[in-house]
């Protein structure tokens, strides 16, 4: 794979967990047995984790009584179980690149997990650890189980749970606002699995009734609670970066390599029948109230993207969906193909009795599927110089070119344009870097604009 700049592992240290009888942590620098270290973000994982491939002489412990004349290796010197501190700042060379630094803070420093692909010679050992945020381990030891007021936004009980029950630390630019209110009771659930379970809930303030939908993720600069809606706005307007496949006559080629596309592929061009069974286009919904014992009209529950069209944010142009035969003038988008069905909560989060309702499916239940599996219309993978200035969630403009004949040097206008990173992958050597990314959207062709 060709690319990119070196990287430096400017601290790689591993800190060993506290037994009983011992004082004190074991710190080792692993620098230079490290082979590669590999960074991910995923918009769809509550989580970032990471990868350090480790070669080992065996030389790099003094042994805990002092009286054996021969040092140990890493695993079993120090030894590794899991649960250990890992002290993570990399370097990236390239120009303007902050690198990932994972040290500054005791907080913020990642945790081994699991220890994998472990290898023992004579003199030489080779493992690969596994690492997470302390926060994921902290999920795994903790349950949500408290009452959550009906009172609350969305993002109030969001907050309180990082605070409270993860015991974290939160940026308030980094948890969006939500129009609507929601009670509930933790019912010893994990904190992650409340925090994505409240995400599918919530509708931002800026919009009206089309745009339910959260991600609830992690990235560098800590833990995201953002919609859709706004990462697609905010993208659309100002991209975190462009990137050209060389083939593409682009003036930005002669000024920086930086931003040629090393490789890429397309996973996904539509799924069609998929989306149907999904209902991404239109559904019927029904909804029982146990107060007054009826159902959802037909008319009542009809959810048609259609009557959105001019309402949802995209990357690219507006989808344009089929009609469904010849002869009907109703497209997709009109005809629902899949039945959505819940019980409307009423007065079951009060002390006194109450008829208000906790919270209305049929605002947001919907919605939040249309926007969910119109991310995934399309998919990209792709390489590209190391950039550790790119997060999960950002959205990128790429040219791909298109395929002629002849060397036109031309862009191919319905894949290129706007794509949102999905995950990425940030790869270090001590020779060479690059990011890989899985790249999604929501329709086809150019941004078009507002």
């Amino acid at each position: 794979m060709s690319s990119a700049n070196s990287s430096i592992y400017e601290r790689l240290f591993i800190e060993s967990t506290v037994s009983e009888g011992e004082t004190e942590r074991r710190t080792v620098d692993i620098r230079q047995g490290t082979v590669s270290v590999d960074y991910y973000e995923d918009i769809f994982s509550p989580t970032v984790t990471a990868t350090i491939k480790v070669i080992n002489t065996g030389d790099s412990i003094t042994p805990k009584d002092g009286k054996s004349k021969f040092r140990q290796s890493i695993y079993h010197g120090l030894p590794l179980r899991g649960g250990e501190r890992v002290d993570m700042k990399i370097l990236d060379r390239g120009p303007g690149k902050i690198g990932l630094d994972f040290s500054t803070d005791s907080r913020k420093y990642l945790y081994v997990s699991s220890i994998t692909d472990v290898l023992s010679e004579t003199q030489r050992e080779s493992f690969t650890l596994n690492l997470v945020s302390r926060e994921a381990i902290t999920n795994e030891t903790t349950r949500v189980f408290k009452k959550y007021s009906t009172g609350l936004t969305i993002d109030d009980s969001v907050k309180k749970i990082l605070k409270e029950v993860l015991k974290t630390g939160y940026d308030d630019n980094l948890i969006e606002k939500s129009q609507n209110k929601y009670g509930f009771i933790g019912n010893l659930r994990k904190p992650f699995t409340v925090l994505v379970w409240l995400a599918s809930k919530a509708v931002p303030v800026s919009s009206g009734k089309a745009s339910a939908g959260f991600v609830f993720f992690q990235t560098q600069d800590g833990f995201n609670f953002k919609s859709i809606k706004s990462l697609i706005e905010e993208g659309s307007e100002n991209p975190r970066a462009v990137y050209v496949d060389s083939q593409v006559t682009r003036s930005e080629l002669q000024r920086n390599n930086d931003i040629i596309i090393s490789a890429y592929s397309t996973n996904r061009n539509q799924n069609l029948i998929e989306k149907l069974r999904l209902g991404s286009y239109a559904s019927q919904r029904m909804f029982f109230d146990p107060l007054t014992f009826n159902f959802t009209t037909p008319e009542q529950g009809l959810f048609q993207s259609s009557n959105y069209k001019d309402k949802i944010a995209n990357l690219g142009d507006k989808l344009k969906l089929p009609k469904i035969d010849d002869v009907s003038e109703k497209t997709l988008g009109e005809i629902p193909t899949r039945i959505l069905s819940a019980v409307v909560d009423r007065g079951t989060m009060e002390k006194d009795v109450s008829i208000d309702p906790n919270a209305d499916p049929s605002e947001n239940q919907a919605q939040s599927i249309m926007m969910y599996n119109g991310l995934f219309t399309q998919t990209v993978n792709m390489t590209v110089p190391c950039n550790t200035s790119l997060r999960a969630g950002d959205v990128i403009r790429c040219f791909f070119p298109k395929i002629s004949s002849g060397d036109s040097g031309e862009f191919d206008p319905e894949q290129s344009g706007l794509y949102m990173i999905k995950e990425l992958c940030h790869h270090f050597e001590p020779t060479r870097s690059f990011t890989s990314m899985l790249l999604i959207r929501d329709t086809f062709g150019l941004y078009t604009g507002k």
